[in-house]
């Protein structure tokens, strides 16, 4: 099958293929404003470091480098149970169990970064701000007695008072997403459905398949035009020289 044909199919069928693609647009634009519960995201930063009697003295590659390793190891301890049940003990107003809160929480750093990033996400951000923050203050006062060293320090914590965005409702990227995926799905519809079809429409068509000269076309007749046709049938022709006369008695 040539390009052509491609296009006269997806040109034949071109009404179908925006009715597809509206109707899924409306769909995905619809379960993004009613049928999606917000969920949001809140975030403290840790930062690891080795401290000594002397600061200046910590300021060194190898210092650094033991620093980033035991990142590692804390992404574990910060979902660990000796953190988790600590939280929940300390702040009961949460109102969640130790492996719902390690569930929910994420710990993630750069590449050759001391700061750790915990992410906490609830249907409310003022409660996973008080979570993420509650488990942040926690592991900072656990660390010194499960690895005998304090180098945790709180960067920033999260501010409840904000309003944020919910990181799962993106209308627009939603229908677009939904605009690539129902047009690419209507166009392979159409194509099987020209597939399944065995009539002849055309023509061409017909020499393409036959391989044979058309010698005749029949036109497409509207009944606008069959009924003229008709009308004119009906009325009888009069030759030349014939005309009606009244007789003088009439």
């Amino acid at each position: 099958m040539e390009l052509k044909q491609y296009f006269r199919i997806v040109q034949r069928k071109w009404w179908l293929i925006a009715v597809i693609v509206v109707i899924a647009m409306v769909a995905a634009a619809v379960k993004s404003f009613y049928f999606t519960t917000p969920i949001y995201a809140a975030n403290a930063k840790l930062i690891v470091n080795q401290f000594s009697g002397d600061r200046a003295a910590t300021l060194n590659a190898s210092t650094i480098q033991t620093s980033i390793f035991l990142i590692n190891s804390y992404k574990e301890i910060i979902r660990s149970s000796a953190v988790m049940n600590k939280v929940v003990e300390q702040y009961p107003e949460l109102g969640e169990s130790p492996s719902q809160i390690a569930a929910k929480i994420s710990v993630t750093s750069a590449n050759n970064s001391q700061v750790m990033n915990l992410i906490y996400e609830d249907v409310s951000y003022t409660k996973a701000a008080s979570v993420v923050n509650a488990v942040s203050t926690v592991f900072k006062e656990q660390i010194p007695n499960i690895m005998n060293v304090d180098n945790i320090t709180i960067l920033s914590e999260a501010d409840p008072t904000i309003s944020p965005a919910p990181i799962n409702i993106n209308p627009v990227m939603n229908m677009l997403i939904s605009f690539v995926i129902s047009l690419l799905l209507a166009i392979g519809f159409i194509f099987l459905l020209d597939y399944l079809d065995d009539t002849l429409k055309t023509e061409v068509e017909i020499a393409e398949i036959m391989e044979v000269p058309v010698l005749a076309v029949v036109g497409r007749i509207s009944r606008k035009e069959l009924k003229r046709s008709t009308r004119s049938k009906a009325i009888p022709k009069q030759k030349a020289g014939e005309s009606q006369y009244a007789s003088l008695h009439q």
